[in-house]
């Protein structure tokens, strides 16, 4: 399969479907982990012209480790919006990667971006079909599945576990996503939540991976322990014990598959 992640930052594909990305990869399929903004605001100290070339080689990194392939569009951070032209360049994307899958956010979101970018995958999900619309890219004949990324939003409504992804045995690799995204995740993030003195120096990496590991497990954990009767209905008794889950929801606007075929696309199963 061809399967595109979209998110809004450098980032964002890996936090909230990396260890599914890695898991895909490793089955064969065919990964792209695309960021439509260059993420130049994200951090406190590194000023924006240095910050997009640095989160673009944090990115590439991650995608080298997690084995698939890393893009990230040129819309500046903070900026994006659901406009003509970006519908374009993300249909465009969609049908130059063939794609079978695409993933992306909920248009419910705290952040602009996300909701932009969850609305511009709404536009792009019939329009990849449409041959006279950005012609010079041939149309796919078959509308690919769209299925959302998880959050935490439940207004107005929460999202659904139609496909939860037990990642307890894939930890590991999305554990060392995050680790290549050291601006992100060991910087900007707990610089925004009062506790970057907690953050151990980059001179002992051993203990920068378990900060990470204590800082976000709690976030991780909490896809599984919401969507437990999903998992228990997708995994029978081992549902019960998975501690990490990333959960997609089928979007209504593009295939619409049944349960045999999200079992069949399930990478856990």
């Amino acid at each position: 399969m061809n399967i595109v992640c979209i998110g809004a930052h450098p980032d964002d594909p890996e936090f909230y479907a990396g260890a599914s990305l890695a898991l895909w990869a490793a089955q064969g399929h065919q990964v792209w982990s695309v960021s439509l903004t260059d993420g130049r605001i994200g951090h406190h100290v590194v000023p924006p012209d240095r910050l997009a070339p640095l989160r673009a080689a944090e990115v590439q990194e991650a995608a080298r480790r997690g084995k698939y392939t890393s893009r990230i569009l040129s819309f500046r951070d903070g900026e994006l919006e659901p406009s003509l032209d970006a519908r374009k360049r993300l249909v465009r994307i969609i049908r130059e990667a063939k794609a079978d899958v695409v993933l992306g956010h909920r248009s419910v979101d705290y952040h602009p971006d996300h909701r932009y970018a969850g609305l511009l995958l709404q536009d792009a999900a019939f329009m990849v079909t449409v041959p006279h619309f950005c012609a010079e890219t041939p149309a796919l004949r078959r509308n690919p599945i769209f299925l959302n990324m998880m959050d935490r939003f439940t207004r107005p409504a929460p999202v659904r576990a139609d496909l939860p992804v037990d990642v307890d045995a894939a930890m590991d690799r999305k554990w060392a996503l995050l680790d290549a995204m050291e601006s992100q995740f060991y910087e900007w993030l707990p610089w925004l939540d009062g506790r970057a003195d907690e953050v151990p120096p980059a001179s002992d990496p051993e203990a920068r991976l378990a900060f990470l590991k204590q800082y976000y497990s709690p976030w991780l954990n909490w896809a599984a322990e919401s969507h437990r009767g999903a998992l228990r209905r997708w995994y029978g008794a081992r549902g019960d014990d998975v501690q990490f889950a990333e959960v997609f929801e089928v979007s209504e606007y593009g295939r619409q598959p049944d349960e045999a075929e999200l079992r069949a696309l399930c990478p856990a199963l």
